[in-house]
């Protein structure tokens, strides 16, 4: 059986209101008199139209052979700063004087940062994580000691440069130009770059892959993988992973390119779709941080060194992921060798893991 397409072949008609309103057609008087007039003849619509006036607002459609930009591209990256001994109130004293850390987050990645429908709160691993660093740094879990404020994938950079947040917690990958700009912290979480499809599609690697459109979230290094794996594709950028899920509902696209922590938690949501079991590249999340701001890398990476030796990201995972995808431990606490305060110390190694 022929696997439904999910873009609009290049010679099926467009949707129309009616062929009538086209044509002109003479009535006799009386007879419109003794008979009510027919029902004007619907067009027939091809089984691959795709009503592209529907798709999620914001979204943008790229033709086939667009070529990828730098944004995606991996980052030489030598690490993170090693924490220190000073105290929360020494290395980030503005924050600590305010008494919270404004934080940016997603608030519809389900199992990540999401608004739970019945009680109305944020949860997921990304929000345990921001409620962690607040409460290291404060000695208070109180959860009002952490400002979450809600951006777009698109803003991620920006929302941290311009000072809207002091850190973004929002699966931020390490790139290329992202590093141009921001600070990150040691990596919080691993994942992969996979596929969701709908379960009976027939859709198990990207040789699969014949006439779909495929779907990815704007501002994401993403879009730029979907490009080079997909060069005969349109990609349909999104502005959030929810509205490409949205699409693929809606037969708009037949793929999400995405994050496997992302697409498990669309799975969870829709049991009609799954995540194919190719991976096409790996995945590490880190915290963004302002260009410079030492003492906060310094005070984020205390925290994520903290949750790996007490078994709080342990927990966290089990709770949130574990379910949902495979098992895997907190990835690799990496740090940049630094100069050290007294010359005749020896300098620090290339690399550290934390215990």
């Amino acid at each position: 059986m022929a696997r439904i397409a999910y873009r609009r072949h290049p010679h099926s008609p467009r949707p129309a209101t009616t062929l009538w309103a086209a044509l002109t057609v003479s009535v006799l008087p009386f007879a419109a008199a003794c008979a009510p007039a027919p029902p004007p003849p619907q067009e027939q619509l091809s089984a691959h139209t795709t009503h592209s006036a529907l798709f999620p607002p914001g979204a943008h459609l790229d033709e086939p052979g667009e070529e990828p930009g730098e944004a995606g591209q991996p980052a030489d990256w030598p690490g993170s700063l090693r924490p220190d001994d000073k105290t929360p109130e020494e290395r980030i004293p503005e924050i600590y004087k305010r008494g919270r850390i404004i934080v940016g987050v997603d608030q519809s990645q389900y199992l990540l940062s999401f608004r739970d429908n019945a009680s109305g709160e944020l949860k997921g691993f990304e929000v345990d994580l921001a409620r962690e660093i607040a409460k290291d740094i404060f000695g208070d879990p109180d959860p009002g000691r952490v400002d979450f404020r809600f951006i777009d994938s698109t803003m991620r950079t920006e929302a941290i440069v311009s000072g809207q947040v002091d850190i973004v917690v929002r699966t931020m990958s390490i790139t290329k130009k992202r590093l141009e700009a921001i600070d990150f912290s040691a990596p919080y979480l691993d994942s992969s770059v996979r596929m969701l499809v709908p379960a009976a599609s027939g859709i198990e690697s990207t040789s699969d892959i014949t006439d779909e459109r495929i779907c990815a979230a704007d501002g994401s290094n993403v879009v730029d993988m979907a490009r080079r794996t997909f060069p005969e594709q349109e990609i349909l950028r999104t502005r959030t992973w929810t509205d490409c899920l949205v699409a693929l509902q809606q037969f708009q696209t037949g793929a999400l390119l995405g994050d496997e922590t992302i697409l498990a938690g669309a799975a969870a949501q829709d049991p009609l779709t799954t995540v194919t079991g190719e991976a096409i590249a790996d995945q590490q999340y880190s915290v963004g941080i302002p260009k410079g701001n030492d003492g906060l890398t310094r005070q984020v990476n205390s925290t994520l060194e903290r949750i790996r030796r007490d078994g709080t990201w342990d927990s966290m995972f089990n709770r949130w992921l574990s379910p949902h995808i495979d098992a895997r431990s907190a990835p690799a606490l990496t740090y940049r060798p630094e100069e050290p305060d007294d010359p005749d110390e020896p300098d620090t190694p290339d690399t550290a893991e934390g215990e």
